[in-house]
């Protein structure tokens, strides 16, 4: 067998969990059915996009070239600003159902180059534009076109124009199945030199705010070591972890907590809030970031102008390994030998002597985009539907049951298994009330 075949025994097996980490963060949270608690089941009105970067999610994450664990507890994905966004780039954007002439419509740019079963070795590119995001332009052009006319796409607007974007490639490699590796590589494509601000951040999905989970986990700043700055990391399921971020970024630290004052112009529970870095970075604002360098919340600033043509490259390391002295210099060796063991396993899966180049690299991204899709997916319909304790009861049309899909969708759960009902098809009533479902 392969390596990656050995690994996939070993997880099938249970005697390694090298599937417990992996691309299962959303790239999109906001707007779901699970995320709406309105009166009128509009679920893209109720939590659009514009509020994404400032409301705490109830049912999962979201980010850029992200993973997480399979309980989707701990976070890890790659925002960036390119100096002249109105906000911080940390998820996908779209237009909600009825903005878009078709429909809803992912408005980016961005590839899954490459995964194993095991998720082993990733590669991921997106395709950030060094000018302004136009996100008014997209929104307004899905709004005005008719059914009839064809979609207007990120790239119409212009902001391509002569390469002026970053080719931002993540990859993900194992070093066991508790180490993660993450090389981060910007690429300037543009004809002039340009700023790029990387921001490797690391969270907790919510689950203190809800009743659910007694014990609120923690980020703090580490000790630094000789090539890295560290975020310690607590949670009482995972114990102690760390991330190493290579070279002496600045470590901004917040809470993943709603800002209620932008919304609702209420009080915040937390001065810290979950854009509070956006907030540091873009306004200058640096009271909104924790001076105590601690939260539930982090990231790891690194600014550069990247000449053209050139590239800056940062390295991180994921572990529970907390006795780590140096970040190391075993990256380029770990890289090389992950996708040495991709090339192999892929060789003997589609066969090189069956097929041309070209084709198989195109199959061999196809899967890519298989295992890229895989996908945390939380949903305690009975809680849903009853609401959480110590909040405002859900209204009572949540009680009532609105569309879902029909039909006989299962759902493989960590203990157990939900299905729509035969019985009620199409209303949420019909899930049974199981709990922690991701899509498998």
């Amino acid at each position: 067998m392969t390596a990656e075949q050995q690994r996939l025994e070993q997880s099938r097996l249970r005697q390694v969990h090298w599937k417990r980490w992996g691309p299962y963060l959303s790239e999109r949270q906001w707007g779901t059915v699970r995320e709406d608690y309105s009166h009128d089941g509009e679920a893209w009105n109720y939590f659009p996009f514009e509020h994404s970067h400032l409301r705490a999610y109830r049912w999962g994450e979201d980010g850029i070239a992200g993973i997480c664990d399979r309980r989707q507890l701990l976070c890890f994905s790659v925002a960036m600003w390119n100096g002249r966004d109105p906000i911080l780039k940390e998820r996908l954007y779209g237009l909600g159902g009825k903005q878009g002439n078709h429909g809803e419509d992912v408005k980016e740019c961005y590839f899954y180059l490459d995964s194993t079963p095991t998720h082993s070795y990733m590669k991921y590119l997106y395709k950030y534009p060094q000018e302004s995001f136009p996100y008014g332009r997209l929104a307004e052009e899905g709004w005005r076109r008719g059914k009839h006319d064809p979609e207007f796409e990120l790239w119409h607007t212009g902001v391509f124009d002569e390469s002026r974007y970053f080719d931002v490639f993540v990859e993900y490699a194992k070093e066991s199945h508790e180490t993660i590796l993450v090389r981060i590589t910007a690429l300037n494509r543009g004809p002039d030199p340009a700023v790029l601000h990387l921001l490797p951040t690391v969270w907790f999905r919510n689950t203190w705010s809800w009743g659910e989970d007694p014990e609120k986990p923690r980020l703090w700043r580490g000790q630094d070591l000789p090539d890295a700055r560290v975020v310690d990391i607590q949670h009482r399921y995972y114990g102690r972890r760390r991330l190493l971020c290579e070279g002496s970024p600045e470590l901004l630290f917040t809470e993943n907590e709603t800002n209620r004052m932008a919304l609702y112009a209420a009080p915040n529970r937390s001065p810290f809030v979950k854009d509070s870095i956006g907030a540091y970075l873009l306004r200058g604002d640096h009271g909104a970031v924790n001076p105590r360098k601690r939260g539930t919340k982090a990231a790891a600033l690194y600014t550069e102008t990247i000449p053209p043509g050139e590239s800056m490259q940062v390295h991180l390391r994921l572990t529970d390994q907390v006795s780590d002295e140096r970040l190391g210099n075993n990256h380029i060796k770990v890289f090389e030998t992950r996708q040495r063991e991709a090339d192999e396993f892929y060789e003997r899966l589609i066969g090189h002597e069956q097929r041309t180049t070209d084709g198989a690299s195109v199959q061999r991204q196809a899967f890519a985009g298989l295992m890229w899709s895989k996908q945390f997916y939380f949903y305690d319909v009975a809680r849903w539907i009853d609401g959480d304790p110590g909040s405002p009861p859900p209204p009572p049309r949540t009680a009532a049951g609105t569309a879902m899909p029909t039909g006989d969708t299962s759902i493989t759960t960590t203990s157990s298994r939900c299905r729509t009902s035969g019985n009620t098809p199409g209303t949420r009533r019909g899930i049974s009330r199981s709990t922690a479902c991701r899509w498998r």
